[in-house]
């Protein structure tokens, strides 16, 4: 995969600054849940590879609710895919016992990568709730990117910022994740199978982040004193 394949050539470097511009210019402006509530997709990669990482995401999914703990309300819904067309979605869930008990119930099944049809599902809720943030976990991409691009962008429109935490270090993976939190305005970061207490930082920093904004952020990294929350935090700013 080359980068020219993520954004076509019939676009200049200024278009695509342009339409970023005004896509976080509308953003800005559209209705808000306020800043005492928060709703955020949580994504994850099932395939068969990824099931020492869902049982750990299922131990450090709590952060995000422990994170926003005396500053608002966190609604979590559970994305997942599997297999060949498997691709799922939980109810929305208030507290950690009841997305534990979603996320418990998978196993991971050998398949191909579904990303376009998460970013496809988080669309449609948006159209229906304000979702303040996309969390996708996953490691790799067989996808095309020309594809997800353009589903990025509208989701930009409806002020949907894709956070894209890659396990490991596939080199087109890192890039079309890259391109997908840069267009939304959101964030790219890397771990590793070992830093579940990185993994478990940024979480908590997303679901500060969809409650509180900024603020919350800001908050949560004094909390914590964590360099990649504050990493994190630097390049939100910088693409706001």
């Amino acid at each position: 995969m080359s980068r020219k394949d993520i954004i076509p050539d019939t676009s200049s470097s200024r278009e695509v600054d342009d339409f970023l511009k005004n896509a976080r210019d509308l953003a800005v402006h559209a209705p808000a849940s306020g800043p005492s509530q928060g709703r955020l997709i949580f994504a994850m990669d099932a395939t068969a590879s990824r099931q020492p990482s869902w049982d750990r995401a299922a131990e450090i999914q709590a952060e995000m609710f422990d994170a926003v703990d005396g500053i608002g309300a966190l609604d979590i819904q559970l994305v997942f895919f599997r297999g060949l067309s498997e691709c799922k979605a939980s109810g929305w869930c208030r507290n950690a016992g009841t997305l534990r008990n979603y996320i418990s119930k998978v196993n991971c099944h050998a398949g191909h990568t579904q990303i376009e049809r998460v970013l496809a599902h988080v669309e449609r809720e948006a159209d229906t709730h304000k979702i303040n943030a996309l969390i996708y976990v996953g490691d790799c991409i067989e996808e095309n990117p020309d594809h997800l691009a353009p589903i990025a962008g509208r989701l930009a429109l409806k002020g949907v910022k894709a956070f894209m935490f890659q396990e490991g270090n596939d080199r087109d993976a890192s890039f079309a994740f890259g391109e997908i939190a840069r267009i939304t305005g959101g964030a790219f970061m890397q771990f590793d199978a070992n830093s579940a207490a990185k993994l478990r930082k940024l979480l908590g920093a997303v679901a500060s982040y969809a409650v509180g904004g900024h603020d919350g952020l800001s908050l949560y990294q004094k909390k914590t004193g964590s360099d990649d929350v504050l990493m994190l935090g630097h390049q939100l700013r910088k693409r706001s």
